[in-house]
Protein backbone atom coordinates (compact mmCIF):
# COMPACT_ATOMS: atom_id res chain seq x y z
CA UNK A 1 0.00 0.00 0.00
CA UNK A 2 1.04 3.76 -0.90
CA UNK A 3 0.03 6.57 0.20
CA UNK A 4 -2.90 8.98 -1.19
CA UNK A 5 -2.10 11.00 -3.70
CA UNK A 6 -3.03 14.38 -3.33
CA UNK A 7 -1.77 16.02 -6.49
CA UNK A 8 -2.25 14.18 -9.75
CA UNK A 9 -0.99 15.63 -13.02
CA UNK A 10 -3.10 13.46 -16.15
CA UNK A 11 -0.87 13.49 -19.39
CA UNK A 12 -2.98 12.97 -22.17
CA UNK A 13 -2.23 11.98 -26.33
CA UNK A 14 -1.96 15.86 -27.72
CA UNK A 15 -4.33 14.51 -30.67
CA UNK A 16 -7.32 12.33 -29.15
CA UNK A 17 -10.22 14.50 -28.43
CA UNK A 18 -11.73 11.27 -26.94
CA UNK A 19 -9.20 10.96 -24.44
CA UNK A 20 -9.13 14.58 -23.39
CA UNK A 21 -12.91 14.65 -22.89
CA UNK A 22 -12.23 11.24 -20.56
CA UNK A 23 -9.17 12.99 -18.98
CA UNK A 24 -11.60 15.88 -17.99
CA UNK A 25 -14.01 13.30 -16.23
CA UNK A 26 -11.33 11.82 -14.26
CA UNK A 27 -9.92 15.16 -13.23
CA UNK A 28 -13.13 16.02 -12.06
CA UNK A 29 -13.87 12.53 -10.31
CA UNK A 30 -10.25 12.91 -8.46
CA UNK A 31 -10.79 16.96 -7.49
CA UNK A 32 -14.56 15.91 -5.88
CA UNK A 33 -12.22 13.24 -3.94
CA UNK A 34 -10.08 15.72 -2.23
CA UNK A 35 -7.18 15.23 -4.99
CA UNK A 36 -5.57 18.30 -6.66
CA UNK A 37 -5.90 17.75 -10.69
CA UNK A 38 -4.74 19.38 -13.62
CA UNK A 39 -4.43 18.13 -17.33
CA UNK A 40 -1.54 18.47 -19.60
CA UNK A 41 -1.75 17.56 -23.20
CA UNK A 42 1.26 19.79 -25.11
CA UNK A 43 3.76 18.32 -26.48
CA UNK A 44 7.32 16.71 -25.10
CA UNK A 45 9.30 20.11 -25.37
CA UNK A 46 6.39 21.40 -22.55
CA UNK A 47 6.89 17.74 -20.37
CA UNK A 48 10.24 18.39 -19.80
CA UNK A 49 10.72 21.48 -17.24
CA UNK A 50 10.22 20.77 -14.06
CA UNK A 51 7.54 23.39 -14.01
CA UNK A 52 5.15 21.06 -15.95
CA UNK A 53 4.76 19.39 -13.02
CA UNK A 54 3.11 22.27 -10.90
CA UNK A 55 -0.59 22.08 -10.27
CA UNK A 56 -2.95 24.58 -10.13
CA UNK A 57 -5.72 24.24 -8.55
CA UNK A 58 -8.37 27.16 -7.85
CA UNK A 59 -5.55 29.39 -7.24
CA UNK A 60 -3.39 27.23 -5.11
CA UNK A 61 -0.28 25.38 -6.28
CA UNK A 62 2.13 22.50 -5.60
CA UNK A 63 4.43 20.15 -6.47
CA UNK A 64 2.05 16.33 -8.38
CA UNK A 65 3.24 13.90 -6.67
CA UNK A 66 1.69 11.41 -9.24
CA UNK A 67 1.36 11.09 -13.09
CA UNK A 68 -1.32 9.72 -14.70
CA UNK A 69 -0.78 9.08 -18.70
CA UNK A 70 -3.71 8.61 -20.38
CA UNK A 71 -2.54 7.08 -24.16
CA UNK A 72 -0.65 4.42 -25.88
CA UNK A 73 3.03 3.98 -25.54
CA UNK A 74 4.05 7.49 -26.96
CA UNK A 75 1.87 8.74 -24.43
CA UNK A 76 3.75 7.03 -21.52
CA UNK A 77 7.03 8.02 -23.48
CA UNK A 78 6.46 12.07 -23.31
CA UNK A 79 5.41 11.27 -19.48
CA UNK A 80 8.31 9.21 -18.26
CA UNK A 81 10.81 12.04 -18.46
CA UNK A 82 9.25 14.40 -16.48
CA UNK A 83 7.80 11.94 -13.73
CA UNK A 84 11.59 10.90 -13.81
CA UNK A 85 13.19 14.17 -13.00
CA UNK A 86 10.66 15.02 -9.93
CA UNK A 87 10.65 11.47 -9.03
CA UNK A 88 7.19 10.90 -8.28
CA UNK A 89 5.51 7.57 -10.14
CA UNK A 90 3.87 7.51 -13.09
CA UNK A 91 0.67 5.27 -13.98
CA UNK A 92 -0.37 4.34 -17.97
CA UNK A 93 -3.47 3.72 -18.93
CA UNK A 94 -3.68 2.04 -22.81
CA UNK A 95 -5.61 4.16 -24.98
CA UNK A 96 -3.51 2.64 -28.05
CA UNK A 97 -2.65 -0.26 -29.80
CA UNK A 98 0.14 -2.13 -27.93
CA UNK A 99 0.61 -0.57 -24.87
CA UNK A 100 2.94 -2.43 -23.13
CA UNK A 101 4.53 0.45 -21.09
CA UNK A 102 0.86 1.07 -19.39
CA UNK A 103 -0.63 -0.74 -16.46
CA UNK A 104 -4.34 -0.84 -17.34
CA UNK A 105 -6.40 -1.15 -20.26
CA UNK A 106 -9.52 1.70 -20.83
CA UNK A 107 -12.09 -0.62 -19.57
CA UNK A 108 -10.48 -1.00 -16.05
CA UNK A 109 -10.10 2.99 -15.54
CA UNK A 110 -12.47 3.17 -13.00
CA UNK A 111 -11.13 1.02 -11.06
CA UNK A 112 -7.61 2.04 -11.48
CA UNK A 113 -8.85 5.63 -10.40
CA UNK A 114 -10.71 3.85 -7.05
CA UNK A 115 -7.23 2.05 -6.11
CA UNK A 116 -4.93 5.29 -7.03
CA UNK A 117 -7.24 7.47 -4.41
CA UNK A 118 -7.21 3.97 -1.89
CA UNK A 119 -3.37 4.04 -2.50
CA UNK A 120 -3.81 0.05 -2.92
CA UNK A 121 -0.89 -0.10 -5.85
CA UNK A 122 3.12 -0.79 -5.71
CA UNK A 123 6.01 1.07 -7.49
CA UNK A 124 8.71 -0.37 -9.00
CA UNK A 125 11.95 0.83 -10.53
CA UNK A 126 12.69 0.91 -14.14
CA UNK A 127 16.20 1.56 -15.82
CA UNK A 128 16.88 4.56 -18.28
CA UNK A 129 19.72 5.78 -19.78
CA UNK A 130 21.59 8.56 -20.12
CA UNK A 131 23.10 9.89 -23.32
CA UNK A 132 25.50 12.26 -24.05
CA UNK A 133 26.79 13.12 -27.93
CA UNK A 134 30.14 15.31 -28.84
CA UNK A 135 30.37 16.61 -32.06
CA UNK A 136 33.68 17.02 -34.43
CA UNK A 137 33.41 21.01 -33.26
CA UNK A 138 33.67 20.00 -29.58
CA UNK A 139 29.26 20.63 -29.87
CA UNK A 140 28.02 18.85 -26.60
CA UNK A 141 24.31 17.46 -26.50
CA UNK A 142 22.87 15.72 -23.89
CA UNK A 143 19.48 13.72 -23.04
CA UNK A 144 17.55 10.55 -21.61
CA UNK A 145 15.91 7.85 -22.54
CA UNK A 146 13.52 5.27 -21.05
CA UNK A 147 13.60 2.87 -23.77
CA UNK A 148 16.40 3.60 -26.04
CA UNK A 149 18.79 5.69 -27.55
CA UNK A 150 20.02 4.94 -31.57
CA UNK A 151 22.48 5.88 -33.79
CA UNK A 152 20.89 6.01 -37.05
CA UNK A 153 22.28 6.38 -40.72
CA UNK A 154 20.17 9.87 -42.01
CA UNK A 155 19.85 8.65 -45.51
CA UNK A 156 18.04 5.59 -46.61
CA UNK A 157 20.19 5.07 -49.46
CA UNK A 158 24.09 5.57 -47.48
CA UNK A 159 25.20 3.16 -45.22
CA UNK A 160 26.78 4.63 -41.43
CA UNK A 161 30.42 3.71 -40.63
CA UNK A 162 30.87 3.23 -36.81
CA UNK A 163 33.17 1.72 -34.43
CA UNK A 164 32.01 0.39 -31.13
CA UNK A 165 33.97 0.23 -27.73
CA UNK A 166 32.48 -1.03 -24.42
CA UNK A 167 33.74 -0.22 -21.15
CA UNK A 168 36.83 1.50 -23.19
CA UNK A 169 37.59 -1.85 -25.05
CA UNK A 170 36.91 -1.67 -29.04
CA UNK A 171 34.27 -4.09 -29.72
CA UNK A 172 34.13 -4.44 -33.76
CA UNK A 173 33.77 -1.45 -36.71
CA UNK A 174 31.20 -1.74 -39.37
CA UNK A 175 29.03 -0.28 -41.68
CA UNK A 176 25.74 -0.14 -40.89
CA UNK A 177 21.68 1.11 -40.77
CA UNK A 178 22.31 2.32 -36.87
CA UNK A 179 23.07 0.75 -33.53
CA UNK A 180 20.78 0.84 -30.65
CA UNK A 181 20.97 0.49 -27.07
CA UNK A 182 17.88 -0.07 -24.87
CA UNK A 183 17.03 -0.48 -20.93
CA UNK A 184 15.54 -4.10 -20.08
CA UNK A 185 11.73 -2.25 -20.38
CA UNK A 186 13.25 -0.93 -24.03
CA UNK A 187 14.25 -4.30 -25.25
CA UNK A 188 10.69 -5.48 -26.26
CA UNK A 189 10.27 -2.15 -28.57
CA UNK A 190 12.19 -0.96 -31.41
CA UNK A 191 15.73 -3.03 -30.08
CA UNK A 192 13.08 -6.41 -30.62
CA UNK A 193 12.37 -5.75 -33.99
CA UNK A 194 15.87 -5.26 -34.96
CA UNK A 195 16.36 -8.92 -33.96
CA UNK A 196 17.46 -8.25 -29.72
CA UNK A 197 16.68 -10.46 -27.09
CA UNK A 198 13.59 -9.91 -24.76
CA UNK A 199 15.05 -8.54 -21.52
CA UNK A 200 13.23 -9.10 -18.16
CA UNK A 201 12.76 -5.73 -16.76
CA UNK A 202 13.83 -6.42 -13.18
CA UNK A 203 17.62 -7.64 -15.13
CA UNK A 204 19.99 -5.82 -14.25
CA UNK A 205 21.53 -4.94 -18.13
CA UNK A 206 21.27 -3.18 -21.03
CA UNK A 207 21.28 -4.63 -24.80
CA UNK A 208 23.38 -3.25 -27.71
CA UNK A 209 22.03 -4.09 -31.03
CA UNK A 210 23.44 -3.60 -34.74
CA UNK A 211 20.89 -3.07 -36.80
CA UNK A 212 21.94 -4.40 -40.22
CA UNK A 213 25.69 -4.50 -40.00
CA UNK A 214 28.30 -5.24 -42.68
CA UNK A 215 30.59 -7.45 -40.31
CA UNK A 216 31.64 -11.09 -39.09
CA UNK A 217 30.44 -9.74 -35.64
CA UNK A 218 27.74 -8.36 -35.59
CA UNK A 219 25.32 -9.56 -33.00
CA UNK A 220 23.20 -8.21 -30.00
CA UNK A 221 24.75 -8.06 -26.49
CA UNK A 222 23.48 -8.17 -23.11
CA UNK A 223 25.98 -6.35 -21.34
CA UNK A 224 26.18 -5.05 -17.14
CA UNK A 225 23.78 -1.89 -16.75
CA UNK A 226 26.90 -0.11 -15.30
CA UNK A 227 28.71 -0.36 -18.67
CA UNK A 228 29.63 2.76 -20.88
CA UNK A 229 28.78 2.29 -24.52
CA UNK A 230 30.55 4.72 -27.09
CA UNK A 231 29.09 5.14 -30.63
CA UNK A 232 31.70 6.68 -32.99
CA UNK A 233 30.86 7.72 -36.38
CA UNK A 234 33.24 7.40 -38.84
CA UNK A 235 31.35 8.27 -42.41
CA UNK A 236 32.26 10.67 -44.08
CA UNK A 237 30.06 12.55 -46.25
CA UNK A 238 27.07 10.62 -44.41
CA UNK A 239 25.67 12.01 -41.99
CA UNK A 240 23.89 9.89 -38.65
CA UNK A 241 21.18 10.65 -36.36
CA UNK A 242 21.32 10.59 -32.51
CA UNK A 243 17.66 9.50 -31.50
CA UNK A 244 16.02 8.97 -28.28
CA UNK A 245 12.76 7.30 -27.39
CA UNK A 246 11.81 7.95 -31.22
CA UNK A 247 12.86 11.75 -31.23
CA UNK A 248 15.75 12.70 -32.76
CA UNK A 249 18.31 15.19 -31.09
CA UNK A 250 21.14 15.99 -33.11
CA UNK A 251 22.86 15.38 -36.17
CA UNK A 252 26.23 13.41 -36.79
CA UNK A 253 28.80 13.94 -38.44
CA UNK A 254 32.13 12.17 -39.17
CA UNK A 255 34.11 12.76 -35.83
CA UNK A 256 30.98 12.65 -33.60
CA UNK A 257 30.79 10.18 -30.32
CA UNK A 258 28.18 9.08 -28.52
CA UNK A 259 28.71 8.03 -25.25
CA UNK A 260 25.77 5.68 -23.43
CA UNK A 261 25.57 4.89 -19.49
CA UNK A 262 22.90 4.24 -17.16
CA UNK A 263 20.84 6.99 -16.01
CA UNK A 264 21.02 7.97 -12.41
CA UNK A 265 17.11 8.54 -12.48
CA UNK A 266 14.96 5.55 -12.90
CA UNK A 267 11.44 5.57 -13.22
CA UNK A 268 8.91 4.39 -11.13
CA UNK A 269 6.02 2.71 -12.53
CA UNK A 270 2.65 2.01 -10.42
CA UNK A 271 1.43 -1.60 -10.85
CA UNK A 272 -1.87 -2.67 -9.60
CA UNK A 273 -1.82 -6.13 -11.50
CA UNK A 274 -0.74 -9.47 -10.13
CA UNK A 275 0.15 -10.38 -14.19
CA UNK A 276 3.75 -11.56 -14.30
CA UNK A 277 6.22 -10.43 -17.29
CA UNK A 278 5.70 -13.44 -19.24
CA UNK A 279 1.95 -13.35 -19.32
CA UNK A 280 1.89 -9.88 -20.14
CA UNK A 281 4.48 -10.16 -23.32
CA UNK A 282 2.33 -13.11 -24.37
CA UNK A 283 -1.31 -11.29 -24.36
CA UNK A 284 0.65 -7.84 -25.21
CA UNK A 285 2.55 -8.99 -28.56
CA UNK A 286 -0.13 -11.62 -29.01
CA UNK A 287 2.53 -14.67 -28.94
CA UNK A 288 1.18 -17.81 -30.59
CA UNK A 289 2.07 -19.87 -27.59
CA UNK A 290 1.04 -22.89 -29.28
CA UNK A 291 3.27 -22.86 -32.43
CA UNK A 292 2.68 -23.62 -35.82
CA UNK A 293 2.55 -27.52 -35.54
CA UNK A 294 -0.24 -27.69 -32.53
CA UNK A 295 -2.82 -30.01 -33.60
CA UNK A 296 -0.62 -31.62 -36.37
CA UNK A 297 -0.30 -35.26 -37.03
Amino acid sequence: MQQKPSRVLVVTHPLRQDVAELAEKIAAALREAGVAARILSGEVQSLCRPDALLVADEGSSAAADIVLALGGDGTVLRSAKMAAESDVPLLGVNFGKVGFLAEAETGELETVVSRLLEGDYTVEERTTLAVEATGADGERTASWAFNDIAVEKAEPARMLEVIIEIDGSRISRYGCDGVLCATPTGSTAHAMSAGGPVVWPDVDALVVVPMNAHALFAKPMVIHSSSEIRIGVESIGTAGALIADGKQIAQLTAGSTVTIRRSPRPVKLVRMSERSFPSRLVSKLSLPVDGWRHGRM
